[in-house]
């Protein structure tokens, strides 16, 4: 079997799908790469066992069919240093032998045989189908991967909640001290159904989603979820369980409201933030007409730093206490210039909205407060 395709088409596909491949896999197979050329198109496949990740590339030339594995580390090393130019591949489909030949050299290596590569399990008839633009997912998923937990006791907060509603889809997560949800109201459904997708996927597509405006479509069940885009097909196993009721936690009467520039008060908590107590991270926020004044102080080596600036604030006088870096990891997440803090008293969760939503999308922040010592 012999099959000609560019270098650089081929090389930009094997870095993507590595980063499924785990540095240790339970079956040895799962090191390799899944090579199957048919109608003169070659088809890669990378897995963990719970993700999969199948892209095509169309050939410039083909002589034969057939399927084989090859070590991912061996391939990558091989292509990635190529310029762009043809790339020629020969594998003897007996023994495995393969040939990369390009054009002032070769590679020598074995593959071998696909037969034990486990295969792609289809979704079924029932499954739930939605479409939406790669953009949007990319962003929501971008802004909401940061705040997903790493707990063992509770699996279900270690993935993002995609809850589709008659309203809109809302994308959410939370690590139980901090809580972002998206709402996306050009997608909803009449039938309630939603699903929890991990980590691993979450940021795989974080990385590889093209940000543009072409449609991709996510099929899943109670177990499986398969998401489309391009050429690119991406199969993983959800998380199973019941999410938290997380419109229960958004406070819905937060009488006093404060305006700023969402990269001032990121300064100012770089600034302020190397101050406080490495343990804790506790930065006090001290709210007042016109103005809020941002402290921390570590008491173990008797430091402390305040700054004060100033933002549109006319509710009452008060001093509330947050983790910095949570803090921080909000506003880093959000695009808007100017974000709005809506805080009820100094014991209830502060509520972080963006002046300027996304078109068609409601984003909200939540974080829970820390205890002062007054």
């Amino acid at each position: 079997m012999r099959f000609t395709l560019s270098s650089s088409a081929l090389s930009s596909r094997l870095s993507t799908l590595s980063k499924v491949i785990n540095s240790k896999n339970a079956l040895p197979i799962l090191d390799c790469f899944l090579f199957e050329v048919v109608n003169n198109t070659l088809a890669i496949t990378a897995s963990d066992s719970e993700n999969v990740m199948k892209t095509s590339i169309p050939l410039d030339d083909s002589d034969g069919e057939g399927k084989f594995t090859v070590n991912n580390r061996t391939i990558l090393d091989a292509v990635k240093e190529l310029p762009e130019q043809p790339l020629t591949i020969d594998v003897d489909t007996n023994s495995f032998a393969i040939k990369v030949i390009y054009q002032n050299g070769l590679y020598n290596f074995t593959g071998q045989n696909a037969e034990e590569y486990p295969l792609v399990q289809a979704m079924p008839e029932g499954a739930t189908t939605l479409s939406l633009p790669s953009n949007v997912l990319a962003d929501n998923i971008s802004r909401s991967v940061f705040a997903t937990a790493s707990e063992e006791l509770r699996p279900v907060m270690n993935g993002i909640y995609f809850d589709l509603t008659p309203d809109a889809l809302a994308i959410v997560a939370s690590d139980g001290h901090k809580l972002v949800r998206n709402r996306i109201f050009s997608v909803k459904t009449e039938v309630p159904t939603a699903f929890i997708l991990p980590k691993k996927p979450a940021t795989l597509l974080k990385n590889v989603l093209v940000k543009d405006d072409s449609d991709l479509s996510i099929r899943f069940d109670d177990r499986n979820a398969e998401i489309t885009f391009g050429d690119t097909l991406l199969q993983c196993r959800l998380i199973e369980g019941r999410y938290p009721n997380y419109n229960s936690v958004i406070p819905q009467d937060n009488p006093n409201q404060l305006t700023i520039d969402r990269k001032v008060l990121i300064g100012a908590l770089r600034r302020v933030l190397p101050f406080a107590s490495e343990s804790s991270q506790l930065i006090r926020l001290h709210l007042e007409n016109g103005k809020i004044e941002i402290s921390s102080e570590d008491i173990d080596f008797a430091t402390s730093a305040k700054e004060e600036i100033p933002c549109d604030y006319s509710g009452n006088s008060m001093n509330i206490g947050f983790k910095g870096s949570s803090l921080s990891d909000i506003l880093n997440n959000l695009a808007s210039d100017e974000v709005e803090l809506q805080l009820a008293d100094p014991s209830r969760p502060c509520l972080i909205i963006p002046c300027t939503q996304p078109e068609n999308e409601d984003v909200l922040m939540l974080i829970m407060p820390m205890l002062l010592n007054d």
